[in-house]
């Protein structure tokens, strides 16, 4: 059935496995119906702005619902329209994002803005392809503003569309790799409502959290009950079918803790890569140090950051305390080394000198936040 169903897909043949019009026009009944009763009350539903919609799926990007609710009501409170991000200062945007984590959202987001302003004119596009020119804007996040803000019927394929149709249909390709996506849209599309294309992809999502969430699902109470073929054939936990994930890649740092009469010294991260832009005590990589020698070595590793090579600086293991931070694809370990200095220049520096109590007025990634505590310094809300 599986393979059969991957060749017809491929093919372009197929409507849905072994199903008529009457029973497509049945399935979307029975999904719409249900949705019509049970969907989530959640702020951005309750209009069809585009902006609101971008602004949400970027936040919900591996962030939980509970979670995104807050931020996204005071992000909207500080820039309620694309235009009022477009032209908000980039440190006020990170400071509203702090907390969220995967801080390149917040600034492709609003590149987005920016390029919804400049180049149309402050309307967003309406076609999941224009949508995709916008920075940071993918196929799902394209899909989702062009069904539930324009009425295009566009797929909107995230985690809970492909455990959902993985289950109703038992496919079993691997939704890990990039290319089984082509075979999920090719099949939405002959599933999709084209009078309510947006209501489809949002009952989706709201059945792929419900009934059919992957840890402890209720198929058997799901108003697909009759459709799904993996609950009638009591294989639910066969899917999606994922391969697993390699281990995060485990990275040992120094954390320099470098204080002087004017403050704690903060750098900010380059341009790109990880938490991009973001302010952090100074990392030095201990991997690229002889580990018999490594505090030793601290202060010529230290040299990189180009002012401090001036500076004579000694540094202190603090106590034991280790610091453990896990990004998607690393599990950051840092050890925490003290160093008292005397105040200097940091004008060839990306950096500054800050006190302890304003900490809390800068955006700073979580990881540092845990630095902070573990140093007992304060300020950090």
């Amino acid at each position: 059935m599986q393979d059969r169903l991957h060749e017809q897909l491929v093919g372009g043949e197929l409507m849905a496995p072994n199903w008529s019009k009457a029973k497509v026009t049945a399935f979307r009944r029975a999904l719409l119906g249900w949705y019509d009763q049970e969907k989530r009350d959640l702020p951005w539903r309750r209009d069809h702005d585009p902006y609101h919609i971008l602004l949400s799926e970027t936040m919900l990007q591996q962030t939980q619902v509970a979670t995104v609710i807050p931020y996204y009501e005071h992000f909207l409170q500080l820039f309620p329209t694309v235009q009022a991000l477009a032209q908000a200062p980039e440190d006020q945007v990170m400071k509203a994002w702090e907390g969220l984590g995967y801080y390149s959202r917040a600034r492709h987001l609003q590149q987005a803005a920016k390029q919804v302003v400049q180049d149309y004119g402050g309307q967003f596009p309406r076609t999941a392809a224009e949508l995709r020119q916008l920075s940071g804007i993918g196929p799902y996040t394209a899909g989702a503003i062009a069904s539930i803000a324009f009425n295009q019927p566009e797929p909107a394929i995230d985690g809970n569309a492909f455990r959902v149709f993985s289950r109703l249909f038992k496919i079993d390709a691997d939704i890990a790799k990039p290319q089984t996506r082509q075979l999920f849209d090719q099949l939405i599309r002959q599933l999709i409502d084209p009078k309510r294309p947006g209501d489809f992809n949002q009952a989706i999502m709201d059945l792929g959290s419900s009934y059919m969430r992957a840890k402890d699902p209720d198929p058997a109470h799901s108003p697909l009950a009759a459709f799904d073929q993996s609950y009638l054939s009591d294989t639910v936990m066969d899917y999606p079918v994922k391969s697993k994930k390699k281990p995060k890649k485990v990275v040992p740092y120094f954390a320099l803790v470098i204080h002087s009469p004017q403050g704690y010294l903060l750098v900010r991260r380059p341009r790109t890569g990880m938490l991009a832009d973001l302010w952090m005590f100074p990392l030095v990589d201990r991997s690229e140090l002889d580990a018999a020698l490594e505090v030793d070595q601290l202060v010529e590793a230290a040299d990189r950051f180009e002012a401090l090579a001036d500076v004579h600086l000694t540094f202190e293991v603090t106590g034991a305390k280790l610091v453990r931070h896990t990004f998607t694809h690393q599990q950051w370990q840092l050890t925490l080394v003290q160093a008292d200095s005397p105040a200097f220049d940091l004008a060839v520096l990306p950096a500054k000198w800050v006190k302890a109590a304003d900490f809390g007025r800068l955006a700073l990634p979580t990881v540092q936040k845990k630095l902070l505590k573990a140093l007992g310094l304060g300020g950090t809300k």
